[in-house]
């Protein structure tokens, strides 16, 4: 694939962006930044307007620690394509890592309306409602989520969790329980189950 996008580098601007935007893509999956950097600069120097291009700039310019300028390269990939899914997501995430909890919520659940059936969405407005010390709003959107993935052990056992924060016992050995059936070595769970037994 690389050899392949190389080909491309020639090519004119436009062109040249899109190659460029898969290589970094690429290298950044390859955990190879400085490459992965080179060639989101390219992108972007090649075609200011190319969402994809400034969203690669806004990871590599994250996965080096500089969060604040991350979330300008996503708003700007915004500003060219409001719909760029990737682009908001990752804002959100950002605004999550600088602790601006009420902006990463607000990415979310836009991206909730534009991609209802996410749930690396729901998951993180779940997360998010949890970090503002809302478990019944974190059980509701955790509640949908095992709506799109019933067998998925952690969201069982963290909704078990906070059901057992809450003091429901019954519910929570019911999430508890559902998470053991499906990954019976998890400790944790394991833990909870022996204690609720005793009890």
């Amino acid at each position: 694939a690389l050899e392949t996008l190389k080909m491309f580098e020639k090519k004119d601007s436009r062109v040249k962006s899109a190659a460029a935007t898969n290589l970094s893509f690429l290298y950044f999956l390859e955990n190879e930044l400085a490459h992965a950097t080179n060639y989101a600069d390219l992108a972007v120097n090649s075609d200011r307007y190319n969402p994809a291009a400034l969203t690669n700039k806004g990871n590599t310019v994250f996965a080096n620690g500089d969060h604040e300028k991350a979330a300008e390269f996503y708003k700007e990939a915004l500003r060219n394509d409001s719909s760029c899914t990737e682009a908001l997501y990752n804002l959100g995430l950002t605004y999550k890592k600088l602790n601006k909890i009420d902006e990463a919520l607000d990415c979310f659940l836009k991206l909730h309306a534009i991609l209802p059936s996410s749930a690396q969405v729901l998951h993180q407005i779940a997360s998010i409602y949890e970090i503002m010390e809302d478990p019944n709003q974190a059980i509701e959107w955790l509640l949908q989520l095992i709506s799109l993935v019933p067998t998925d052990p952690h969201v069982l056992s963290k909704i078990g969790k906070l059901y057992d924060n809450e003091g429901d016992k019954s519910q929570a050995f019911h999430y508890y329980y559902e998470s053991y059936r499906y990954f019976p070595s998890n400790i944790e769970v394991i833990e909870w189950l022996g204690a609720y037994y005793i009890d």
